[in-house]
């Protein structure tokens, strides 16, 4: 292979060790360069959205909410699984900020598209910013988010927080930071109908696919 070749990472084998609710563990065999075989854990994901909603005074909301993995609450976005069947990414952000912060937006733009871990899991995010914001009526919670706090926090304020460590959530650090950089004029912002290349299929094409044979 010359220098200038790039090797191609062949899949010669697959095997699914755990299917639940929204996560699925495989292990496939990939053809290393030099021609040997290695074993690498996949963990597959629904996929999410989360949203960056801005006020007119440039106040963004961050909800407050317990996650079991690190016992704790954290500093968080909106946002919420792409499992809704059929629904658009945009149409689930949307459903999101109206569940989680009772609020409706009348612009959307894409502000980032995260691939969160690519070293064990496909799980990819995209992020919107969302403005012109209006309030709707209170929604009910359920479980982890019938706990949930939500606050109108200034963003520069939010850019100290995650600097100092206190937003630690990636995708709320990422949204975070990339929003002062738009508002500040130091960025852009894409349609809500830029493609999404990294958008994860497999977990939903296997349920289809466990479905159809069912």
């Amino acid at each position: 292979m010359s220098g200038d070749e790039q090797h191609e990472f062949t899949v010669t084998g697959s095997t699914v060790r755990y299917e639940g609710a929204i996560v699925a563990l495989r292990v496939d065999e990939v053809v290393m360069p030099g021609g040997h075989t290695a074993r690498r854990e996949v963990v597959e994901h629904r996929g999410a959205v989360a949203v960056v909603a801005l006020d007119d005074q440039d106040r963004v909301a961050l909800i407050e909410q317990y996650r079991q993995p690190l016992g704790r609450r954290l500093w968080e976005l909106p946002a919420g699984l792409l499992d809704a069947e059929g629904e658009e990414p945009v149409d689930a952000a949307e459903r999101e900020l109206a569940e989680e912060v009772d609020l409706a937006a009348d612009r959307w733009e894409v502000l980032l598209d995260l691939a969160l871990s690519p070293g064990f899991t496909d799980e990819a995010l995209r992020v919107y910013l969302a403005r012109g914001l209006r309030s709707l009526p209170g929604a009910q919670r359920v479980d982890e988010e019938a706990d949930l706090r939500w606050s109108w926090v200034p963003l520069d304020t939010a850019v100290a927080m995650a600097l100092s460590g206190d937003i630690v959530n990636a995708t709320a650090v990422a949204g975070v930071l990339a929003a002062a950089r738009v508002v500040d004029g130091a960025g852009s912002t894409r349609p809500v109908t830029a493609p999404w290349a990294d958008r994860p299929t497999a977990f939903d094409r296997r349920m289809a696919a466990r479905g159809e044979q069912g």
